[in-house]
């Protein structure tokens, strides 16, 4: 079908972020049929030649203030029309100006498909220029955008691998002449459709989609006061921010309102922090994965006076990676959200089992990336690998040798010899002459838990059980080393060896009280999605927010309000 649209892995650079993310609404030219003389549709347009033939030449044309991203597609389309003009279809041109407003309703840039400078080319051909020129810019130009348009919805406009390196999600390709899918569209009038097939349609993406409008709708409204600083707000205190503090939870639904979108009138301008809105403190505090303690404290404080602006970007950066890795997803998979801390195990698309998570601190970030689950590991040993040997454990060494014995941790040679830790010179050791392998052995105080769940990969990250059970509770949990620690691991094992004859819990338990270290080989490899996702709703409509903990979100924000620059070879 369109095998033009494949990611372009550009040249990493740092965008300038233009002042004005998302543009305002305007007068759409398309309200109603736009009745213009339209040029015939047999002959040669010396016009639409002369700018196929620049765009042949140098790669590139800027048409009416619009910069040409798909000069290779654009010139193929018009090369085999024998240079004939391409929309002589009114149905067509208000068909894709629909398109073009209402991508913003898809966190995209109208923008980026040359909504301005074909605007300006059809109001300039109402007033009398319809031919010549004009008309051949006009044609490049809407089917620039059609192009454009196809990309971003298939793909998304930001290509992921020119944020990381690391990137291994493959994006479903198709196949196919794309000018002549081009022709074929515009011959057939079915512009409108044929974006429609392209838009990403996924349940999660549609919610995100909703939020986006709702939170837009939001700031048109004029936003939220932020709720003035001063001491932590308790339930069954007084103060006089508490009229704040229920203006801005009315803002977002977690506080209920009157008939007139504002808070209620019989407590709106009560100082008094009663259970009502403890409730709704509660409700927000769990949205925005912060402790529902119900204190507001400088965390949720925090969290509430984040401007609707910065939660409207937010979305449009959640639904943008979603255009990344929710087409063609298996239908079982196991997934991990790591701003989210969550895990779950998805069969035959459905969610059948979801679980609290650790992941890497900051300093040592857990990778997106994706892979598959081939077996699974009860009461394993850990040989520690070289960042946490060199960082945490040699340091803990020089300054009392007993600390591998405390941690029921064996030093081994190249040989693999066992060797006695209080023979070795550990101040005289660093990481370059350490000729040693150390192991912790299987059981309860392992840090690896009691089970894990291995996909072997070069980053030395899977998901496995703790003995630090405690740090499920926290709200933010970047605890670990970059392996994920799942909260409820023996129900995931159960469940990825049900098809396996002879495994159930009652094994699994046996197995476990033998203290052996036993690998089980997965019959069918289950496939694993590391993912980063800061927003998303759930089923009910309820919108989630979460804290950028790696620092990636501007990055897309960046990105997205960059110009749209597909490499030569996808243009």
């Amino acid at each position: 079908m369109i095998a033009f649209l494949r990611p372009a892995r550009r040249e990493r650079r740092t965008p300038v972020r233009e002042s004005g993310l998302l543009l305002a609404a305007a007068v759409l030219l398309v309200g109603a049929a736009i009745a213009l003389p339209l040029p015939a549709a047999g002959a040669a347009d010396e016009g639409i030649r002369h700018r196929v033939d620049q765009l042949i030449e140098t790669g590139t044309a800027r048409v009416d203030g619009g910069d040409i991203a798909a000069s290779r597609i654009v010139a193929e389309v018009f090369i085999q029309r024998g240079f004939r003009a391409a929309w002589t279809s009114s149905a067509n041109r208000e068909a894709l100006l629909q398109a073009i407003d209402a991508s913003e309703r898809y966190g995209l840039e109208p923008e980026d498909f040359h909504h301005s400078a074909i605007r300006s080319a059809l109001r300039r051909q109402e007033d009398g220029d319809r031919y010549g020129a004009l008309q051949a810019d006009l044609e490049i130009l809407l089917t620039d955008a059609l192009v454009r348009l196809a990309y971003q919805h298939y793909f998304g406009k930001v290509d992921p691998t020119s944020l990381d390196d690391d990137w291994n999600f493959e994006r479903q390709l198709v196949s196919g002449d794309p000018a002549a899918v081009i022709t074929s569209v515009l011959d057939e009038e079915r512009v409108a459709g044929f974006i429609d097939e392209l838009a990403l349609s996924f349940p999660t993406h549609d919610r995100l989609i909703a939020a986006l409008e709702r939170y837009r709708a939001i700031a048109a409204r004029g936003g939220w006061r932020a709720v003035p600083a001063g001491p932590t707000l308790r339930p069954g205190t007084e103060d006089a921010r508490i009229t704040a503090v229920r203006e801005r939870l009315a803002a977002t639904g977690d506080a209920e309102k009157s008939s007139d979108g504002s808070p209620n009138e019989s407590s709106d301008a009560s100082p008094a922090y009663d259970r009502e809105l403890e409730a709704a403190v509660r409700s927000f505090q769990r949205r925005h994965g912060l402790d529902d303690d119900g204190v507001i404290g400088p965390a949720t404080l925090r969290a509430m006076n984040v401007p609707v602006e910065e939660r409207i970007d937010q979305l449009r950066v959640n639904l943008e990676r979603g255009r990344w890795v929710l087409r063609g997803l298996p239908r079982d998979f196991v997934g991990v959200n790591i701003a989210g801390f969550e895990a779950w195990l998805v069969r035959e698309g459905r969610i059948t089992w979801r679980s609290r998570a650790i992941v890497g601190r900051d300093y040592r970030r857990t990778p997106v990336f994706r892979d598959a689950i081939r077996y699974l590991e009860f009461n394993p040993t850990w040989t520690i690998p070289p960042g946490i040997l060199a960082n945490d454990i040699l340091p803990q060494l020089r300054r009392d040798p007993g600390y591998l014995a405390r941690k029921e941790l064996t030093l081994y040679d190249r040989d693999r010899r066992k060797v006695d830790p209080a023979t070795i010179d550990w101040p005289a050791v660093t990481t370059r002459n350490f000729p040693y392998t150390v192991v912790q052995s299987p059981g309860p105080a392992n840090s690896l838990g009691l089970v894990k769940f291995m996909f072997p990969n070069r980053y030395a990250v899977y998901l496995h059980d703790t003995p630090s059970r405690e740090l499920f509770d926290r709200a933010e949990r970047t605890f670990s080393s970059g392996c994920i620690r799942v909260e409820r691991p023996f129900e995931l094992a159960e469940l990825l060896l049900a098809d396996q004859p002879g495994w159930d819990m009652a094994q699994i338990d046996r197995v476990l009280a033998g203290g052996e270290t036993t690998a089980v080989r997965l019959a069918q490899p289950m496939p694993v999605l590391i993912l980063y996702g800061t927003a998303w709703v759930e089923a009910d409509g309820t919108v989630h927010f979460r804290r950028d903990v790696y620092q990636r979100d501007a990055q897309v924000l960046d990105a997205l309000a960059d110009e749209f620059r597909p490499t030569r070879s996808d243009g």
